[in-house]
């Protein structure tokens, strides 16, 4: 019987533990990435996922996730929910209880609500902190608690720098389980600062998110707007069915991220695995990891990142 491996990005860690326990039990790679997201999502001292994530320009938490079955193909994603803490769950209910892939805002509450998810405040006394403190330093003429009413929030979007600071990450899991399916889930609560109503790469399947029991899994995170041109959750799995071992596909993906005219020079990392359960992970900022854990392992393993630099242009 094949052995099974789950990986996450670094903040993938208070989650991968009982990832890999449901994968223990023979439970499906897709029970064990929705696992080990909804533990990320529920961890309050994270503010790139779920509760406690950073807000947007107004001061609004939304939240994106997707979830992928590569056995299948199947995948369900959504985009800009507030009040629920768990969107990666409602992605998953969005691709086992619908016609649809894709539900947003308003429309993803509704169906959450209709699903029998309770509604939360997202938006934490750090978090809003945090949020106030960013508008004290470079909008001192706003008014925090009004910043919802102005007519015109787009002039703020110069605070916009990276979407990886102060905060971090989404976060991606990739799961094998013993019959050999993967499966690939990721959540966000997306760019801080962000335009109200902004979707990065996390819930655009192809671009943060892609698996495919044939050739591999992907998943991104990271200035979401590049992983989007680039297509590049899908380029990693593509690099791979054209015969790449999964290191070589992760570098070919991020030199295409890197070949992008981009003036914010953001960041882009990804997590992979090949159909095998080999895995890899790239980046084109120094210093980064990714944590990982198999059937052999007593605790998770935290291994670095390939880096991939970008090129000054």
């Amino acid at each position: 019987m094949p052995g099974y491996v789950v990986i996450a990005s670094s903040n993938g860690r208070v989650g991968i533990e009982a990832a890999r326990d449901v994968l223990e039990r023979e439970g499906s790679a897709l029970d064990a990435v929705e696992t080990g997201c909804r533990l990320v999502e529920s961890n309050p001292a994270d503010h790139t996922v779920g509760l406690g994530g950073l807000p947007n320009l107004i001061g609004e938490v939304e939240l994106d996730a997707s979830i992928m079955d590569g056995r299948t193909l199947a995948t369900g994603a959504v985009g800009a929910v507030r009040g629920y803490e768990h969107p990666i769950s409602i992605a998953r209910r969005v691709m086992e209880e619908t016609p649809h892939v894709f539900l947003v805002g308003e429309g993803a509450e509704r169906f959450a609500r209709e699903m029998g998810f309770e509604r939360t405040e997202l938006l934490t006394a750090e978090s809003r902190r945090i949020w106030e403190t960013k508008l004290e330093e470079e909008a001192p003429e706003t008014e925090p608690g009004l910043m919802r009413y102005h007519e015109n929030v787009s002039r703020w979007l110069s605070m916009i720098r990276d979407p990886e600071r102060p905060a971090g990450g989404t976060v991606n899991f990739i799961a094998r389980d013993r019959d050999g399916s993967l499966a690939c889930g990721v959540s966000t609560s997306g760019w801080y600062c962000k335009y109200p109503g902004r979707l990065g790469d996390s819930p655009v399947v192809g671009a943060g998110n892609y698996a495919d029991n044939r050739y591999g899994a992907a998943a991104c995170t990271g200035r979401g707007e590049l992983a989007i041109r680039a297509a590049t959750a899908h380029s990693v799995v593509m690099y791979m069915r054209m015969g790449e071992p999964v290191e070589s596909a992760v570098r070919k993906a991020l030199e295409d991220v890197n070949s992008l005219e981009d003036p914010y020079a953001t960041g882009l990392s990804i997590v992979a695995m090949d159909p095998s359960g080999r895995h890899a992970a790239g980046t084109n900022r120094p210093g980064a990891v990714y944590v990982w854990m198999d059937e052999d392992s007593a605790e998770f393993v935290e291994s670095p990142r390939l880096l991939v630099r970008q090129v000054c242009r």
